[in-house]
Order: C-alpha cells, then sequence, then structure tokens
C-alpha cells in the first residue's frame, strides 16, 4: 500500500525533495504525493512539474492542504523555525510527519514537538541526510562489524572556502551560530552515530575571523565523550583558504583497536594492526581502499523509504524524533559552551530543557 503524503516546502531544497527524493519512493510504490504546500505560488512549479500534480492541488496554506486532502503523513521541507507550527498544523489532522533536520531552530521547540508526537501518538522522522550517504554508511558498517575491536576516537573533518558573502546561501552569512547550526548538526549526528553511545560531555569553541563575511561564527573546534569511552573532536570551518574537505567529502577517522580507517572525499581506506611490526608509520594514501557499499537509493530517497517502512509496521527507523534529540542536543550544547567557555554535559542539558518545557 502506497502511504498518501502531503509536501509542505517545494522551494530551495524542498525542489530535491520534488525532483528526486520523493519521486524515488512513488516509482516504488511506497508513498503517494497527494497535494503540495509552499508559500510561494513560484515555487509550487516544482511539485506540479516533478510531482505530476494538478494546480488545484497545490496550496499556499498548509491547514488548507490537509483539510482538503485525506493523507498518512506529511513531509516537512520548510525553515527550522517554521517547523513546529507545520508539526501542530499536522498532529491536528492526525498525520504523521516527516520533517527535514534540525528539528526545530531551538532545543526548546525540538524538545516540545518530540512530546507533542508522543502525546498524539504519531510517529516523526527526521532526514539526517549525510548520515546516510554512501561513504558513511560503508565506514559505519566497517564499524559495526567488529573485525576492528573497540573504537578509541573519531576525527571528522568539514572544510571549505565560502568566506564570501552569499557563497553558502545568503541566508547562513546573516544567522548567528552559522557553522554549528547548518553544518555540525550533520556531523556531530555523524561522529555519534560512529560512536555508538550518548555524547556525556562536549567542549566547543567557535568564531568568525576578520575575513569571514558571516554575522555569525562560521569556525569552530569541537571535542567530545561518549558514554562508551570513546572520545571525537570536530574541525569545522567555513572560511579556510581552501576547501579540503567539503559538503559530502568530509574526512573521519576511526582510530580502532586492531584498525585505522579513513575516509577522505569519499573514498575509505584501512590499516590492519600488525602486532609482530614494533613500529609503523604510513601516509594516509597507502591504506587498503574498500569497496563502496552499493544500494539504489542514498541520503534523504533511502530515508523516505525508512520512514514508509516504518509506517508499514516495520523497526522504527534510526532518526526518529525521540533518538534525533541526541543529535540537536549535541548543536545547542557546542553553541553554549562556546559561549560560556565551559564545557557542556549534554544529557543534563537535554534533561533541563525537558523539565522547562514539561515534556
Amino acid at each position: 500500500m502506497a502511504f498518501k503524503v502531503i509536501h509542505v516546502g517545494c522551494g530551495g531544497f524542498g525542489r530535491s525533495w520534488c525532483e528526486r527524493f520523493l519521486p524515488a519512493n512513488v516509482k516504488d510504490g511506497l508513498i503517494e504525493v497527494v497535494a503540495a504546500v509552499d508559500m510561494n505560488p513560484e515555487a509550487l512549479k516544482n511539485a506540479q512539474q516533478f510531482l505530476g500534480l494538478p494546480p488545484e492541488r497545490c496550496y499556499t496554506n498548509a491547514k488548507q492542504a490537509m483539510d482538503a486532502n485525506k493523507a498518512d503523513f506529511c513531509s516537512i521541507v520548510v525553515p527550522p523555525a517554521f517547523h513546529e507550527q507545520v508539526v501542530d498544523e499536522a498532529l491536528a489532522h492526525e498525520l504523521h510527519i516527516l520533517s527535514e533536520k534540525p528539528i526545530a531552530d531551538t532545543l526548546e521547540a525540538s524538545v516540545r514537538i518530540a512530546a507533542k508526537v508522543k502525546k498524539a501518538g504519531k510517529k516523526m522522522g527526521v532526514t539526517m541526510s549525510h548520515r546516510f550517504d554512501q561513504d558513511k554508511t560503508t565506514l559505519r558498517d566497517h564499524l559495526r562489524s567488529n573485525r576492528y575491536g573497540a573504537l578509541d576516537y573519531i576525527v571528522c573533518r568539514f572544510t571549505c572556502d565560502c568566506r564570501k558573502f552569499g557563497s553558502w546561501g545568503k541566508f547562513r552569512h546573516e544567522i548567528k551560530d552559522t557553522l554549528l547550526i547548518e553544518g555540525a548538526v550533520h556531523h556531530l549526528d555523524i561522529i555519534a552515530d560512529m560512536a555508538g553511545a550518548k555524547c556525556e560531555t562536549l567542549y566547543a569553541q567557535a568564531w568568525n575571523p576578520k575575513w569571514g563575511e558571516y554575522a555569525g561564527d562560521s569556525q569552530a573546534l569541537v571535542t567530545m565523550r561518549f558514554a562508551n569511552g570513546t572520545r571525537a573532536t570536530y574541525e569545522g570551518a567555513k572560511t579556510n583558504t581552501v576547501g579540503l574537505n567539503g559538503w559530502t567529502q568530509e574526512y573521519l577517522r576511526a582510530e580502532c583497536e586492531s584498525g585505522t580507517l579513513v575516509l577522505d572525499r569519499r573514498e575509505l581506506r584501512r590499516f590492519q594492526y600488525d602486532p609482530s611490526a614494533v613500529w609503523r608509520s604510513h601516509r594516509e594514501n597507502e591504506g587498503e581502499v574498500l569497496q563502496l557499499r552499493n544500494q539504489p537509493k542514498w541520503a534523504n530517497a533511502w530515508l523516505v523509504e525508512k520512514f514508509a517502512k516504518w509506517l508499514g509496521g516495520g523497526e522504527p527507523m534510526e532518526t526518529n524524533v525521540e533518538d534525533n534529540l541526541q543529535s540537536v542536543a549535541l548543536v545547542f550544547a557546542a553553541v553554549e559552551s562556546s559561549r560560556t567557555g565551559q564545557p557542556v554535559k549534554v544529557q543534563e542539558l537535554l534533561e533541563k530543557t525537558r523539565q522547562s518545557q514539561g515534556a
């Protein structure tokens, strides 16, 4: 059975949902898009062109679309500050929800949303696309295989040359904490997933160098400790001289008991520990190249499929809203740490926020 969906947000990244992510699952018979919503009538042309929706099923108001069309869930691809508003409307119409990251623009709103969804007895997933890209999934498969022993620590690097105004999308140059909110939201999530445990303590420094044309912090260094003892470091930068590891080209190194795994610009290499060798030193490009996992869908297209299968009675998707609160908490813990200059106990921050919101 195809689940009926009302898609909210057709402009900007919403175009990719209309053009690629939703059609891949329509083709597989998992979903049927019954209506689309965008405040900008011009953006609705994407729904008409790529999803084949007639103009009468394209709306500029989410309530009108939900009033007029029976559906099983709605997909949300609007700015994070408007997520809670759309979630409220969806729950009022008894719809399940699949939303773009982050859950909301604040930790407080994210906690409220998760509580509302739970109270309504509905399912909500969040699309953390980078974690489910081909290269990161392959690395995760190797770490979960137990072939390399215990994981000791992780290093992640995301560095770009986007210092000029507008080079990273104009709105990102105009908001606070832009690197942490718009970049690290993916990378800290990936690190935590690889670590396989909740983050206990996080310390961050974020800043904007004088040559960065940003209103907020465009660079950050973050250290993390997880409940299973794994440590991690993160280097994020948008104003460097050159981009070494930009979007989808991130560097990740996992240091394990009996192996080192290096992912760099979508190439994964392995170094195996040799107990007979007294001392070894290698360049990273000398490791054994590992084949990346192959499958038809990746990133958001795969996550739409996971959500549909969850609605059909399958296992909850990994990025269900309750579990995804951990990722949102990492971002806002990093923001708080950078502002106070002190480490943040992530689980305490999340629990304190839950109590403040009555969740």
